[in-house]
């Protein structure tokens, strides 16, 4: 189940009324915090740190095989680098997908609501990459990055840095740059929509691993991407088909 960003009002009516209905809530304990106390009144919590996924998915797994309506709350949106995917490969691996009904709530993820709070970075085509290794080989993330590079895409990147991971981003920035011209505009967002929340433009040739952690979103623009009134903008191309000048007829007159 999704929580969205994190600001409570941006959680979906769907996913709001499931809370409320459910009698076991499951989540990282930090995700545990966004969910509004009052709708954890009376239901049973499984909350476990950093790395306890499985663990908490596990529980979450007999709690529903046993009759018990759970919901397992993910921060953004629970399809997107968070945990549906992880409980469909317990039920599948356990054989228990009759044993358990199963579904989705989706939510606004980090990612939109970083761009949103940039300007409009993602009008165009974009690709997401998750800069953590704890699942993926950093040499199957560098090559997806290098390719995302060179066919332009918008780039938007996942746990870009950590206190144990400080050479990643580094390494990503350094590539962007030799794809990129050194204006291209490079977004850094924490905390989207949540108290301490900071928004930063930086052009690519200044950009540094240091100006992010595991709590931001980082966009890198594509050749096209540009500031446009004080925003990141990926033009979606229509300046090419259509007039988007006033001409001088359109114009309204200034008051006399």
């Amino acid at each position: 189940m999704s929580l969205g960003p994190g600001d409570p009002r941006l959680m979906t009516p769907q996913c709001l009324q499931a809370i409320q209905s459910c009698r076991a809530v499951a989540g990282y304990t930090g995700y545990i915090d966004m969910v509004p106390q009052e709708l954890l009144a009376g239901k049973q919590v499984v909350a476990t740190g950093m790395r306890g996924e499985v663990q908490r998915c596990e529980q979450a797994v007999e709690l529903a095989a046993s009759g018990v309506d759970t919901a397992v709350v993910c921060s953004g949106d629970a399809g997107v680098y968070a945990m549906a995917g992880l409980l469909l490969e317990l039920l599948d691996a356990r054989r228990m997908d009759d044993a358990v009904d199963f579904e989705v709530l989706p939510g606004i993820p980090a990612v939109c609501a970083a761009a949103a709070l940039l300007g409009a970075p993602l009008t165009h085509d974009f690709a997401c990459v998750s800069l953590s290794d704890l699942l993926t080989p950093w040499e199957v993330i560098e090559r997806r990055l290098r390719l995302a590079l060179q066919a332009d895409f918008v780039l938007a990147l996942y746990n870009p840095r950590s206190k144990r991971r400080t050479t990643q981003l580094e390494q990503t920035l350094a590539m962007a740059r030799e794809h990129r011209p050194p204006d291209t505009p490079a977004g850094f967002v924490r905390n989207a929509f949540r108290p301490g929340q900071h928004v930063r433009l930086e052009r690519l040739e200044d950009a540094r691993a240091d100006m992010a952690d595991m709590l931001s979103i980082v966009v890198v623009g594509a050749s096209s991407s540009r500031i446009a009134a004080g925003r990141m903008l990926t033009p979606r191309g229509y300046a090419g088909k259509y007039s988007l000048v006033l001409s001088t007829k359109d114009t309204p007159e200034k008051e006399k």
